[in-house]
């Protein structure tokens, strides 16, 4: 303990440089969780807000986009709905759709047509729930793109109206664009090609044979476990979980192998970086610690006291880059770029920045075991 901080001291520039390249490593791992988090929370939040379990597709489809994909029937939701442990089964359609308001705002919409009565139903943060064929709920940050309660949208090439009513307990998006819930049968009015322009109305949308969905939507019992595989050779359907249906939002899984290969190159050099300056430290240091070991010092001591000179330096460096970055951080969480500072996915950053680091330092300390107190005492004659 002594050698370490008095060592600190001394080469107090050498070890500063050391800290300033680690702090910078952890400001970049902190901005690259908030993106990364930003990214997912923009790309399926909607999903991560539904109280599903599961969602089961039409067998076949490919699990990439399979939302836009698949198409399912009342038959196979029924069929899920009698398997053991399913508390409920829903139909679920959804289209990527643009859209006008009355005053020339353009709007991109991810169109959900849920049961208003079911568990897809959103959860309202502001307004009203839809009562009604035309009205739709958006998500919250709708109101960003400039989207208000009691707009109009006109949605292009078909030119129906929808009207917002309100919006939902938070964000909630699909492939980077806002939700819109609307009723399961006027999304099928919608998708079925046979709608007319102006406001649907229940006639019009009773008068449309058609009954498909995207997806069949599963919610489990308390405490019970779904067999899928028996309710996919019954339905005719191949099913994903919730957190496994994230992969089937257009460009999630992209995104997120992306960003975390950068991750883990950016681990790969913190220890690296460490360790190579270990070693020089070490090698410089050489013939002050054969002088150590000649007046009796133990070689877990030195091993010891270069450990706790590691342990301090990427502590504290890491603890001040994690400042700098949540105080960048805080500022583009308000931008345009999708950025979302989380708990977990920090402190997962920081802790892997200092162990990585330190089996880097592990590694080149090891050296110190190496020292021959005598050979290396003789060399300075």
């Amino acid at each position: 303990m002594f050698l370490a901080l008095r060592e600190l001291r001394f080469a107090r520039a050498r070890f500063g440089l050391m800290g300033g390249v680690v702090a910078l490593i952890a400001v970049l791992m902190v901005l690259l969780s908030g993106l990364s988090s930003g990214l997912v929370n923009d790309g399926v939040s909607g999903l991560k807000s539904m109280p599903a379990t599961a969602f089961a597709f039409n067998e076949g489809t490919k699990t990439d986009n399979a939302f836009s994909r698949s198409v399912v029937d009342r038959g196979q939701a029924e069929t899920w709905a009698e398997q053991p442990g399913v508390e409920e089964a829903a139909l679920m359609g959804t289209a990527m759709m643009n859209g006008t308001t009355g005053d020339g705002t353009q709007v991109d919409l991810a169109l959900f047509g849920v049961e208003t009565d079911s568990f897809l139903a959103p959860q309202i943060g502001e307004g009203r729930s839809i009562s009604a064929p035309d009205e739709i709920v958006v998500s919250s940050t709708a109101a960003d793109a400039g989207l208000a309660i009691g707009d109009v949208v006109t949605l292009e090439r078909i030119g129906v109206d929808l009207t917002v009513v309100g919006y939902t307990d938070g964000q909630a998006t699909f492939g980077h664009v806002d939700l819109a819930y609307l009723p399961l049968d006027t999304w099928q009015y919608l998708a079925s090609g046979q709608s007319a322009p102006g406001t649907p109305t229940q006639d019009a949308i009773d008068s449309v044979d058609f009954a498909t969905a995207s997806t069949v939507a599963l919610k489990a019992a308390d405490g019970a476990d779904i067999d899928f595989a028996a309710g996919d050779a019954a339905a005719g359907t191949v099913t994903s979980t919730l957190a496994e249906s994230f992969n089937a939002s257009p460009g999630y899984s992209a995104e997120t192998m992306t960003l975390e290969m950068i991750q883990v190159f950016l681990y790969a050099i913190c220890a690296l970086v460490v360790g190579a300056f270990f070693t020089v430290w070490t090698i410089q240091r050489r013939h002050e610690l054969a002088v150590l070991r000649a007046v009796g010092a133990s070689t877990g001591y030195l091993l010891r006291d270069g450990l706790l000179q590691a342990a301090i330096i990427l502590v504290v460096s890491t603890v001040i880059g994690i400042l700098a970055g949540l105080g960048m951080g805080a500022g583009l969480s308000g931008t345009a770029m999708p950025f979302a500072l989380e708990a977990a996915p920090i402190a997962t950053a920081t802790v892997l920045t200092i162990l990585l680091g330190l089996v880097g330092a592990a590694l080149a300390i090891v050296r110190i075991s190496r020292v021959d107190p005598l050979v290396a005492l003789g060399g300075q004659r």
